[in-house]
């Protein structure tokens, strides 16, 4: 009795499918998370390369010497060399080498703002070091992390930085005084006011200066990080949006496409309107199925079908759906256009020029031909989207009716197409009645359909070399 009132059946497939398109989202959206940590990463070494030579033209101005210009060279290239690396090692998802090369990123600079210059004419304290005011540069690589990294990571290059940073200042608090006289002249000269010896001092590590740099950096980096979260978020939401319109143009034309994207849920609104409607199928499909593979049926079915539906939305058309070795399109869905039904007219003579073509290639690998069937009529129709929690977009009416019973009565007057008198009256006002899509087609007497109280005038076409 409880698997009867769980359906486990129906609520099987349905639990598949919905695993099946969460697992296909999280795909996409990892794929797209890749795509733009390539080109974020990319777009970071450039904004470092930038910087790197900005850099490197203000050390003539900073360090007229040429020996502590070379030194500082040398250490531009290193950071140069890291950038090119974590380009080549860059991936979404956790890697160890990347958050490697992002500690010896600050790991290097660090040592450069703490480290004086081995090369320098001038033997200052070690602690002068940090009269420089070179803890900004720290900003240059948190800023260029943010076009590639995740949140987790600025944070975490905000966290080493202030790690190494304060290991900097207990390495430089330990280093002897290397000029007691100047220290003692710096402090004679300040009259014994603390404050300003502790500001002013070479031997002055100004220790409340160098806890604000780093209580900034972490507010930047968390403020920072939370931007990035919130570009991600951002980025996966268009790449939803990004899937869901791919998905829109697996059945509509680029151009429906593109006026769905730009209006609010359009298909909602239920409403009547004049519609082609077009009708292709297989003709003696089931009697070439029983003779071979099923692989070869499928085979020949998506061959099929990729010819068909590409003359659809080159035609501007909606794919409705399939329907076994056929399928159903409609022209003018979801929109009206100026040239619905000639369009409909133009696309079945463009599937009967395509399935020809394929038959002359199925002919050159021996095999046999396929002959396909097409029905066309045009008039009103309901559409909308029906269904409650699995909605469709559906084109139901007595014109889709007429038109599939159109197709079928192909095979009692032995012709490829035939179309309704409404849609080739509508194609011709459309063209203004001079064009070569009608050449081919010739008047048959009224015919009665089943559905319709009168009978309707119709026209056929043969197939390619029938008389």
């Amino acid at each position: 009795m409880l698997v009867e009132r769980l359906d486990l059946p129906a609520a099987l497939p349905r639990a598949r499918s919905r695993r099946d398109t969460e697992t296909e989202t999280v795909q996409f959206a990892q794929a797209t998370l890749a795509l733009a940590k390539q080109e974020g990463l990319k777009l970071a070494v450039r904004a470092r390369y930038v910087a790197l030579a900005v850099i490197a033209c203000l050390l003539p101005i900073i360090n007229p010497s040429w020996k502590e210009q070379l030194y500082y060279i040398a250490l531009l290239g290193l950071f140069a060399l890291i950038g090119w690396a974590q380009v080549r090692v860059g991936r979404v998802g956790v890697s160890r080498p990347e958050l490697a090369l992002l500690f010896c990123d600050l790991a290097l600079l660090t040592f450069i703002a703490v480290v004086p210059n081995p090369f320098s004419s001038v033997h200052w304290p070690v602690a002068m070091q940090y009269h420089f005011g070179n803890f900004i540069y720290f900003f240059v690589l948190l800023s260029s992390a943010t076009l590639a990294y995740s949140w987790r990571t600025v944070i975490a290059m905000g966290t080493w930085t202030s790690v190494l940073w304060i290991v900097g200042m207990v390495w430089v608090w330990w280093q002897p005084d290397r000029n007691p006289g100047l220290t003692a002249q710096v402090a004679a000269a300040t009259g014994g006011d603390h404050r300003l010896l502790d500001l002013i001092s070479p031997n002055s590590i100004v220790f409340g200066a160098r806890i604000q740099e780093i209580v900034v950096f972490m507010i930047v980096a968390v403020t920072l990080a939370v931007a990035v979260r919130r570009g991600n978020d951002l980025l996966i939401r268009h790449a939803a949006v990004e899937r869901e319109r791919g998905n829109l143009a697996r059945y509509f034309s680029p151009n429906v496409v593109e006026e769905l994207s730009r209006n609010d849920e359009p298909l909602k609104q239920v409403r009547t309107q004049n519609v082609a409607v077009l009708f292709v199928d297989i003709v003696g499909f089931t009697s070439f199925a029983d003779a071979r593979t099923p692989e070869d049926v499928v085979r020949t079915l998506r061959e099929f079908h990729a010819l068909m539906e590409r003359e659809v939305f080159r035609h501007f058309g909606t794919l409705d759906k399939y329907l076994g070795d056929g399928l159903m399109a409609t022209f003018g869905t979801p929109f009206v256009g100026e040239a619905d039904a000639s369009n409909a007219l133009r696309c079945a003579q463009a599937m009967m020029a395509a399935s020809d073509r394929w038959n002359g290639e199925r002919k050159a690998a021996g095999e046999v031909p396929i002959r396909v069937s097409l029905g066309l009529h045009y008039g009103p129709v309901v559409l909308g989207d029906i269904g409650l929690t699995c909605l469709e977009f559906a084109v139901i009416g007595s014109t889709v009716n007429a038109a599939s019973r159109l197709e079928a009565m192909t095979r009692a007057l032995d012709c490829a197409l035939v179309a309704s008198d409404d849609l080739v009256k509508r194609a011709k006002a459309e063209l203004a009645g001079a064009d070569a899509a009608f050449q081919p087609l010739m008047a048959q007497a009224p015919q009665t359909l089943r559905g319709l109280e009168q009978a309707i005038a119709i026209w056929t076409q043969a197939r390619a070399g029938q008389a």
